[in-house]
């Protein structure tokens, strides 16, 4: 896997090549991308100059990057401080903008986490290679130190979402989550796009999981259909 330094390199650097040729949006996962992917969500480091290459780029592009993860947003903010990004946490449900408001999608499933996670933390609490994350508005098992009880995983999530309305499932990296339902992190590619600065830029999304593939589809689809390519072909 490529490193989060030179992932935040690549992102720079591409970045700055297309933004010769017009202003973009740069959107970046976070595990994977700016930090390591670690045993535990605790346990995750950024690199040695991540951090300044992110605000360097923040500048370059007036403001138009935001970081779009799975991680609740207090995390982001911890992991990257002194930096306040723009940040989609929890997978899109909460998205902040570049001004510091913070727009909640789907404010009942904050509501049903408590019983959900306590509900997967009796399932699991016996095997504390088995870590039960709770977030504002997702649950999350994390089963990467005990890989043979993935399956146990899945379908103990999928039995307890199963009977609330308020949530969906989707599966990472030896990872799956109970998130808000709704919440995607195409949605909130979509949600910074009609927000200045983003707006009329051509979207980059920069990630490296299943859980991406939302932000991928989206930036395709937004890219600006009147661009000049002049300066690409001479």
């Amino acid at each position: 896997m490529t490193s989060p330094t030179n992932a935040s390199v690549a992102a720079g650097s591409l970045a700055e090549l297309l933004f010769r040729s017009g202003p973009i949006a740069l959107f970046l996962d976070f595990d994977g991308v700016l930090a390591e992917i670690a045993p535990t969500p605790e346990a995750a480091t950024v690199p040695s100059g991540v951090i300044a290459r992110l605000q360097t780029l923040h500048s370059t592009l007036d403001g138009a990057l935001a970081v779009v993860t799975g991680r609740a947003m207090a995390d982001v903010d911890r992991f990257l401080a002194p930096l306040h990004l723009p940040v989609a946490a929890e997978h899109g449900n909460m998205r902040r903008s570049r001004d510091g408001r913070v727009e909640v999608l789907n404010e009942a499933a904050m509501q049903d986490v408590p019983e959900l996670a306590a509900e997967l933390e009796q399932a699991f609490g016996a095997d504390d290679r088995i870590i039960v994350e709770r977030k504002p508005s997702a649950v999350a098992v994390h089963y990467r130190l005990a890989p043979e009880r993935a399956a146990e995983c899945f379908e103990r999530v999928n039995a307890v979402v199963a009977v609330r309305s308020g949530f969906s499932i989707v599966a990472g990296k030896m990872v799956i989550e109970a998130r808000a339902a709704g919440a995607d992190k195409g949605a909130a590619v979509r949600g910074y796009m009609q927000d200045e600065p983003f707006g009329g830029r051509t979207p980059l999304f920069i990630g490296d999981d299943i859980t991406d593939e939302d932000g991928f589809a989206a930036a395709q689809q937004l890219v600006p259909v009147h661009r000049d390519y002049d300066s690409l072909t001479g």
